[in-house]
């Protein structure tokens, strides 16, 4: 019994003494700092982007407006036809039009007789004053009546030169009848597509202050992205970059294409309304973003793309295959030279080596010189233990 009493005293010290052990072994490492958080040194393709957002819109697209008044009395096309430049879209009641060049073409012939009567005046009114040229030649006759003679004659040519240019004046209005009358009948000015109707069959159209829009057509087999670049970037976006976008209904697909341009003008100036004038300042003050628009084209085939979709926009700026890289986290304080410092681990020693670096983008950096590929880097330290 006493053996089993003493054996469970020396267990019982031995695990007292173990459990102090552990516990001083446990305070000990919450003291100690973490671990190294690392990563190593890749060779691959480097590429420096600028990201934006776009809008995907037809390349082209018009507005088919009337420019008579009038019941729109039969519509040829609907939405989503196909039409061809020159084809009959829709017929505006002609009879107002019809009137007008009628009333004209009957101006222009009362106009002309009167010309005509006017000159058999004129005949008659020359051999007048001859006759009395005669006369008082040979004194046998007054020259008062002479003059009156005179003076009806040249009259009478004044009313002719008149008459002629209302002659050309009622031409002129012919040729503007038979324009509105041509009006009437408004035919699709390119190949399309109607993604529009605003006007319906039946309603009344009045173009007195402005143009009512009856189609809107679009080509939609090749389509124009507008993406908002900020003036941050702006200055590094250049025509003939390579640019990628994806949508948000099909973000797997990425279309390629290039830039074409880039506005010259913000966007808050290029969609200003031309009727409110240059002048006025911009919405938001001086405090507000300012983008401009880069423009590219891309064939839509497939008609997946459609007008006014969100596109995530990719500018490729410059790149650099199979790049020696590192994570830009590792990067350290930048010395006079340019070069930044790097702890680098060797043997679970740190090292400090000084990198040169070339092409970076938001995550990775190209080495120059400094580092290999698989060495190991340290980027931060793990938090310490609790």
């Amino acid at each position: 019994m006493v053996f089993f009493s003493r054996s469970r005293i020396v267990f019982g010290t031995l695990f007292v003494i173990a459990l102090l052990v552990w516990f001083a072994w446990l305070q000990s490492r919450g003291a100690t700092p973490g671990k190294y958080l690392t990563t190593t040194v890749t060779i691959e393709d480097l590429e420096e982007t600028v990201l934006a957002s776009g809008t995907v819109k037809p390349f082209q697209q018009v507005s088919v407006g009337a420019q008579v008044n009038g019941q729109l009395q039969s519509l040829k096309a609907g939405l989503g036809d196909t039409v061809h430049q020159g084809q009959l879209l829709a017929e505006i009641d002609p009879l107002l039009p019809q009137n007008e060049l009628l009333k004209s073409r009957a101006a222009l012939l009362s106009v002309r007789a009167q010309y005509k009567a006017r000159q058999a005046m004129i005949r008659q009114y020359e051999l007048d004053f001859r006759r009395k040229q005669s006369l008082v030649a040979s004194e046998a006759g007054s020259r008062a009546d002479l003059e009156i003679a005179e003076a009806q004659l040249q009259s009478s040519r004044a009313e002719l030169a008149s008459l002629a240019a209302q002659i050309s004046q009622a031409e002129i209005e012919i040729r503007i009848a038979e324009v509105n009358l041509g009006y009437t009948r408004i035919s699709a000015p390119m190949d399309g597509e109607v993604i529009a109707v605003v006007t319906k069959q039946g309603q009344t159209v009045v173009s007195a202050q402005s143009v009512p829009t009856l189609l809107i057509l679009a080509r939609l087999d090749r389509m124009t992205v507008e993406a908002r670049i900020s003036e941050a970037d702006v200055v590094r976006v250049k025509p003939g970059q390579a640019v990628s976008f994806s949508i948000l209904g099909d973000p797997d697909r990425r279309f390629e294409s290039h830039i074409r341009a880039v506005e010259p003008a913000p966007e808050s100036i290029s969609r200003q309304d031309p009727m409110q004038g240059g002048g006025g300042s911009t919405a938001g003050g001086a405090d507000a973003a300012v983008y401009y628009n880069a423009l590219f084209d891309v064939p839509n085939d497939d008609r997946s793309l459609r007008t006014s979709m969100t596109a995530q926009v990719s500018v490729l700026l410059d790149s650099v295959p199979k790049a020696t890289t590192v994570s830009v986290a590792a990067l350290g304080k930048r010395v006079a030279d340019g070069r930044y410092e790097v702890r680098r681990l060797v043997d679970g020693q740190l090292q400090t080596v000084l990198v040169k670096t070339g092409l970076r983008n938001d995550l990775n950096v190209q080495v120059l010189d400094g580092l290999k590929e698989h060495d190991e880097v340290v980027v931060g330290e793990e938090p310490e233990a609790q």
